[in-house]
């Protein structure tokens, strides 16, 4: 039966989703959503994007641009890497490229080209990196980059949980546009949580794999959840993001 499986932050942890994916057991006609942030943190980042170009071809796959994403396009694209990019995972993801020829890193930069800002299936239920401002949704977004930043989506979905009925007037209206929501961007261990955590329709999969945590990935039809072990213990060597 075709599964349609969400995977949160990656942030250059090929050795992680690899053996994610394994995990999940992945068949020909499963439907795979990434939330973004492939890239900065240890040392695969170039890696990853190799792998997600190959699995792209195989399987019916849809990946969302997240804010880390969208640094490393713009330094591929030619524009100098910002000092706030390069602190918070750029200089690996750099060192990543070096064995890339520049052929190779233009097929990367297509491949970031045609990343979504957002995906909305069938059911209603919307995928993004980070979140959006707007009442009317994010098709009415006047800052393009909350796709990829906005955390007040989250914090809003965790202050409302449980305390008010939908029906209520107070109820925000930006949780009432979409059956659910799934995000990345904001590490579930700030909350001391290793798994996905859910607040009113929201569920966030970011759950710190650029840090001390792992990648994860649900099947969003009856939530099973699945999860690399904690990337650091792949990466021995390495620190992952600084912060």
């Amino acid at each position: 039966m075709k599964r349609t499986l969400v995977i949160g932050d990656i942030h250059g942890a090929l050795k992680a989703l690899e053996q994610l994916l394994e995990r999940i057991d992945l068949q020909p006609e499963d439907h795979l959503i990434f939330l973004g942030d492939y890239v900065d943190g240890w040392s695969q980042s170039a890696g990853v994007i190799d792998y997600l170009m190959a699995l792209d071809r195989e399987y019916c796959c849809i990946f969302i641009r997240g804010n880390h994403d969208a640094w490393c396009e713009d330094w591929l694209s030619g524009q100098p890497g910002s000092d706030i990019w390069l602190f918070n995972g750029g200089q690996s993801t750099v060192k990543s490229y070096l064995r890339l020829t520049d052929e190779q890193r233009q097929e990367h930069l297509a491949f970031f080209n045609r990343m979504h800002n957002y995906y909305v299936d069938e059911e209603n239920r919307l995928f993004i990196h980070a979140g959006f401002s707007s009442m009317h949704g994010p098709d009415h977004e006047h800052y393009k980059s909350n796709y990829s930043w906005d955390r007040t989506l989250w914090e809003m979905a965790l202050a409302m949980d449980r305390r008010i009925e939908k029906d209520s007037w107070l109820y925000p209206r930006r949780l009432l546009l979409y059956r659910e929501i799934y995000i990345g961007h904001t590490p579930t261990l700030r909350y001391g949580m290793t798994m996905p955590m859910q607040a009113c329709n929201v569920w966030n999969l970011d759950t710190g794999a650029a840090f001390t945590g792992r990648i994860s990935a649900m099947a969003i039809d009856g939530y099973a959840v699945w999860q690399s072990d904690v990337v650091q213990q792949l990466y021995p060597q390495e620190k992952g993001r600084n912060k």
